[in-house]
């Protein structure tokens, strides 16, 4: 029997209804099992493989697509169902305009239906009470498809339970850009002296300035004048902000810029609010991570790197995925817990 028959008799077995009964029961029973023990809170899915798989199966690239949306309406059952309560897809990358203009608008296009179909029709992110947010550039989105995501968006943003994270279009480099642009921004605008009556830079400055006088090195040299401090404050202010015209703001007091932290830009992210991203998954075999969740990868994130490709991605392969992170992040917990070892770094297989 050839290949194809073999293929369509499965299918056919598959979608009897007592087989489909029997599969329903058992994938609840095994998203029961999941819930039992520790859940990541957040987890990533790059989502490739849908062209390849396209090719394999002699379709047309935009069904290929079609099928990994599929793909993501059952993934997503599966992970707020079991308890995950942010999930974060890589639907386009800015990269993504270089392709063909035909598979760009066809994209574009099963990006408005899909959208629409999620918020309106859909009763998935009802049921679990999640919001659609889209993450990316949208000036570089055509109007038609921008008003798709806006309706989305609106029609879910009661719902707080949890999220659907939708990168598009996005690459993780212009993240980090655009949030290091908002806080120098930030940073470069002068504080409201009602607000701020005294000036952190001001304290830490006067401070260094003491230490400095009472130190050895300062002991034998001449005794600065009575404004030395505050020649140095409006030094120090001139260095970081330049000269301006005398247009009333002489003598601004500006943000501390040693206080920028690596908190600082991750509030200016796109994913600002969200847990830490603690696995992230990508299909089809490659195994880099395409400018997607850079910063947001730390030391205890989890990547993995499945053979499959992602319209074919289901809860038979997430399965030992979520299995194994259960079991090293209960063997992680304790030993910390027995002698207060660190957390482990980042693992990749």
């Amino acid at each position: 029997m050839s290949s194809m028959h073999l293929s369509q008799l499965r299918k056919w077995m598959l979608e009897s209804p007592p087989v489909e009964w029997a599969i329903h029961r058992l994938r609840e029973m095994l998203i029961g099992a999941l819930r039992q023990g520790p859940m990541p809170q957040h987890v990533a899915f790059v989502m490739d493989g849908n062209r390849r798989f396209a090719r394999s199966h002699h379709i047309e690239t935009v069904e290929g697509h079609n099928l990994g949306f599929e793909a993501l309406a059952r993934i997503l059952e599966v992970c707020y169902k079991s308890g995950v309560k942010v999930v974060t897809v890589y639907a386009f990358s800015i990269e993504n305009f270089k392709r063909s203009k035909y598979e760009v608008d066809a994209l574009m296009d099963m990006a408005k239906i899909k959208l629409s179909q999620l918020s309106q029709h859909g009763e998935l992110l009802q049921r679990y009470g999640a919001c659609i947010r889209v993450l990316g550039q949208r000036e570089l989105v055509k109007p038609d498809v921008l008003k798709a995501v806006d309706k989305a968006v609106e029609l879910t943003k009661d719902n707080g339970d949890c999220i659907l994270n939708i990168c598009f279009p996005y690459t993780s480099r212009d993240e980090i850009t655009s949030a290091i642009k908002t806080t120098v921004d930030e940073y470069s605008k002068p504080l409201s002296t009602h607000a701020r009556p005294f000036s952190q830079t001001r304290i830490t400055q006067k401070i260094r300035s003491r230490n400095l006088s009472t130190s050895p090195l300062r002991a034998t040299s001449p005794t600065p004048s009575n404004n030395s401090d505050n020649d140095e404050t409006m030094s120090s202010t001139t260095t970081l902000h330049g000269e301006s015209p005398n247009n009333g703001s002489e003598g601004s007091i500006y943000p501390d810029p040693e206080t920028i932290t690596a908190e600082t830009l991750e509030s200016h992210l796109l994913t600002a609010g969200d847990p830490p991203l603690d696995l992230l998954v990508r299909t089809s075999g490659v195994k880099r991570l395409s400018d997607f969740m850079l910063w947001q990868c730390h030391e205890t994130t989890e990547v993995v790197f499945l053979d499959c490709l992602w319209p074919e991605f289901d809860l038979w392969q997430f399965l030992p995925v979520i299995l194994e992170w259960q079991w090293k992040q209960k063997h992680v917990e304790e030993k910390a817990l027995g002698n207060g070892m660190m957390k482990p770094k980042t693992k990749v297989r």
